[in-house]
């Protein structure tokens, strides 16, 4: 017989799952990081900058103010335990699963599915290619800018020069890896001989449905509890397979099929899964954070319709450009609108907005969490413009 558990107790094993209820502020050194990259399996990268980069913001609102140069050490310098490929979106992961996305490389090359833009673009300018990989093994590692070959961007493929969309494709299909990333934020691009390590490379490649199975424990492990759909978005599995691999995992023993109250889907529970009676949280979340990364999800388990709106005209949006969901116990009690003022030294909260269930704990609450980030991105004090329903409140508290 199935278990069944309600919205409240699916949403507290979540979150404890994803790393959030522990003290934070403590003192945190690589191995706490490390940790925490390995415990989530993923964090997404991206470039936008309006606050924080979004792979800077998981670990603050796990852990608390850790020093940000730490996670450049460990996903970047040379004797680190993270690498990159993409897994969700382009994310940083542990080294040790480099041999479980070998599958999707292999796909990039043949042009399997999505990537058949990438294997024809190899295919027909092959002669090039070559040239941009010997290029690379003669210099060392190179950003595409340092690649003086091949045309100009011109529009399509995000205005890529050719030598840009060479890199991009060798490193989808595997076979060159970022050696590092500049102050910039500008990928350096290696051969995975000369910047992984020996015991990767010479990793077994365990063949694709293992390699499945082995993703969806780790997504399984990460979510706590999740339906099929939240398992295979993760680490963005394909569908073709997805009902087998479960079916195997959950004959293992290695899933557990559940029912949530509230949920239209079956669901799976990680076996190993903690089931915490109260979650003790504030956390402000990157709109790539794990826990809402998947906006179906978001709204199932949270009851929050939550979009970003960078690419929203100004005039039509709603709540803002880089709003960050803020997460009070086990609910997401509002969403600010944030910029990181540099030049003045100010956190601006251009818009804030409570949710219909926020208390009268709220205001004082965000405002602790606005203030603690502020002190982590080195800014002097944060500033509440009057836009949004807690707007009033929030600098009243600040």
């Amino acid at each position: 017989m199935k278990d069944t558990l309600t919205a409240g107790e699916a949403r507290r094993i979540a979150l404890a799952a994803q790393g959030f209820g522990a003290a934070r502020d403590g003192e945190i050194g690589r191995r706490q990081l490390t940790r925490l990259v390995e415990r989530l399996g993923v964090v997404q990268i991206d470039s936008v900058n309006v606050v924080s980069r979004t792979h800077y913001l998981p670990a603050f609102s796990r852990l608390g103010a850790y020093p940000r140069e730490l996670l450049e050490e460990i996903a970047w310098a040379k004797k680190r335990p993270l690498f990159e490929y993409w897994a969700h979106e382009a994310s940083l992961l542990p080294l040790s699963s480099q041999p479980l996305f070998r599958w999707r490389m292999e796909d990039a090359h043949d042009g399997v599915g999505v990537w058949k833009g990438v294997a024809r673009f190899l295919r027909e300018r092959r002669d090039f290619v070559d040239r941009v990989l010997a290029e690379i093994r003669d210099r060392g590692p190179l950003a595409a800018s340092e690649l003086d070959m091949g045309h100009k961007g011109e529009g399509g493929w995000w205005g890529w020069s050719e030598a840009k969309r060479a890199v991009e494709c060798l490193f989808w299909t595997g076979e060159l890896t970022t050696a590092t990333r500049r102050g910039t934020f500008e990928r350096v691009y290696g051969l995975p001989e000369k910047v992984l390590p020996r015991a990767v490379l010479n990793a077994p490649t365990p063949d694709r449905a293992e390699a499945h199975r082995q993703l969806y424990r780790m997504a399984a492990r990460s979510m706590g509890v999740a339906t099929a759909k939240d398992l295979r978005d993760y680490f963005r599995m394909p569908v073709e397979g997805a009902k087998d691999r479960l079916a195997e995992l959950v004959e293992a023993g290695d899933l557990l099929p559940v029912s949530v109250k509230g949920w239209r889907e079956p669901a799976y529970l990680d076996p190993a899964a903690r089931r915490p009676r109260r979650i003790h949280a504030e956390a402000l979340l990157s709109p790539f954070d794990n826990l809402i990364w998947f906006r179906e999800r978001t709204e199932r388990m949270f009851g929050v319709r939550y979009r970003i709106e960078i690419y929203v005209p100004a005039e039509k949006r709603q709540h803002g450009y880089y709003v960050l969901p803020f997460l009070e116990g086990d609910a997401l009690t509002a969403r600010v609108d944030l910029k990181a003022d540099r030049k003045a030294g100010v956190l601006v909260v251009q818009a804030s907005h409570a949710e219909p269930w926020a208390n009268a704990e709220t205001p004082a609450r965000l405002a602790h969490e606005l203030k603690r980030m502020a002190g982590w991105l080195g800014l002097d004090s944060v500033r509440v413009e009057k836009r949004g329903d807690l707007s009033a409140t929030l600098a009243d508290a600040i």
